[in-house]
């Protein structure tokens, strides 16, 4: 079975270096083998700036984009705390908050953008329980933000 480092190569991904936290708090907290990660933005392409409500600036569509973008960036902050993606027991819960319009309802379809990189890059491993709620606002306007709870081995 191919590792999760050969499963990013096969789709052309690279993580980035893990983004620091935005403030007076830890980016993972490892209790017990079950690593909590902090919450997790999608990266903005050079020149970009993401800000805005899905329903409003944004669709769903590019919020699925933004959603595998930000875990991306979950997937490379467990690198960094783990040293290695193949210490990944079993990703065991992803949390979606969406910053929305009150109208918008398409909550999962853009939460699975995140559930389909991480069972594309952790096979079996990468399925996960999920919840995903619309809010009326984010940090710095962000149209979305994940977090995770991941199940640890002792080692790789």
């Amino acid at each position: 079975m191919p590792t999760p480092e050969a499963r990013l190569a096969a789709l052309a991904l690279t993580l980035p270096e893990a983004a620091p936290p935005a403030g007076n708090y830890a980016t993972c907290v490892e209790a017990n083998g079950l690593l909590f990660v902090s919450a997790r933005a999608p990266r903005a392409q050079p020149g970009e700036v993401l800000k805005g409500r899905l329903g409003a600036e944004y669709t769903a569509a590019q919020g699925y984009a933004m959603a595998r973008s930000a875990a991306v960036e979950l997937l490379a902050a467990v690198k960094a705390h783990a040293g290695s993606l193949d210490r990944v027991a079993k990703f065991a819960e992803l949390q979606g908050f969406l910053n929305t319009t009150p109208d918008f309802e398409a909550h999962a379809e853009v939460l699975d953008g995140a559930s389909d990189l991480l069972a594309e890059v952790l096979g079996p491993a990468g399925l996960h329980a999920r919840s995903v709620v619309g809010v009326a606002s984010l940090r710095k306007g962000l149209p979305l933000t994940l977090r995770a709870v991941v199940q640890l081995s002792a080692s790789a």
